[in-house]
């Protein structure tokens, strides 16, 4: 029987798991360098920068969806971004992905939220099915931008790329 629940403080080891079998599975295995204290510091503490839910398979944890608030400013309304969703393989195909996703719409539907956004591998055909069949579309003509160290400091600094 699938349970899904609100993470709390003391699931940050089973988060941090989720997210290193996640960056195996995405072929990014040494990528992750996140530790239990940033997940504690930044998800539980007063102003939390993220939200997660923990899927249990008959209370055996099974999968987890790592989400926050996001806005449009066009629309006038807040959205939710699916940072992760992860369902450990020996537990895939019993609808806890869906079930996952499902109490996202919920949560997306009770704050007011336009919809969700996530991005998707475009290796992972599987997943951009499975997203197919519950509606999602593809944004074409976005792509993907991200400012990271040492540009980041660079660019607060206000020195440019040289």
């Amino acid at each position: 029987m699938l349970s899904i629940r609100n993470a709390t403080a003391s699931d940050t080891k089973l988060i941090l798991d989720f997210i290193r079998k996640l960056a195996e599975y995405e072929r990014e295995p040494n990528a992750v360098v996140a530790t239990e204290e940033d997940l504690l510091r930044d998800g539980f503490g007063p102003e939390p920068k993220y939200r997660c839910l923990i899927a249990e398979w008959h209370n055996v944890p099974a999968g987890f969806a790592f989400y926050f608030f996001i806005y449009s400013t066009w629309l006038g309304r807040p959205g939710i971004y699916l940072e992760d969703l992860f369902v450990l393989p020996g537990m895939r195909g019993k609808g806890i992905g869906l079930g996952l996703l499902r109490r996202l719409a919920q949560i997306a539907v009770e704050e007011n939220c336009y919809g969700m956004r996530w991005q998707v591998l475009d290796w992972n055909q599987t997943a951009i099915d499975f997203y197919h069949g519950l509606g999602a579309t593809k944004m074409d003509g976005w792509d993907t931008m991200r400012l990271i160290e040492p540009a980041l400091s660079r660019l607060a600094r206000g020195e440019s790329e040289e």
